[in-house]
């Protein structure tokens, strides 16, 4: 049911993270300055970094995974029947239909599907 899973890493500073990455190989795959995020890639690993989730940037920093179903209407829905309370679907300004939960321990997971084909 789940397609893929992405990590995001709440960075301090973008450039800075895709010339570290770089260093490793990753390529910019996606890049918006505005958002202060970027996702890169290297063979078929991707990671995403993100300072706008980061929002005190003297704190700890939480990571999110994020799970792409195949579908989030009927993802969504399995997962509300197993009986955790979960929030409505909701569309993002970057155009993905999601919801986000924490697991027992706080980890940060959001789901969600580009519903207009483009990824």
């Amino acid at each position: 049911m789940l397609s893929r899973l992405i990590p995001m890493l709440p960075v301090r500073h973008v450039p800075a993270s895709v010339a570290f990455y770089g260093k490793l190989g990753f390529t910019v795959e996606t890049r918006h300055e505005e958002w202060g995020w970027a996702m890169l890639r290297l063979g078929e690993c991707r990671l995403m970094v993100d300072q706008s989730i980061n929002v005190h940037p003297d704190a700890p920093r939480d990571p999110v995974l994020y799970l792409y179903p195949d579908d989030i209407l009927e993802y969504h829905e399995a997962v509300r029947r197993s009986g955790l309370d979960i929030p409505d679907l909701e569309v993002t300004f970057y155009g993905m239909t999601e919801f986000r939960i924490d697991d027992p321990d706080g980890n940060r997971l959001w789901i969600g599907q580009n519903v207009s084909g483009a990824e």
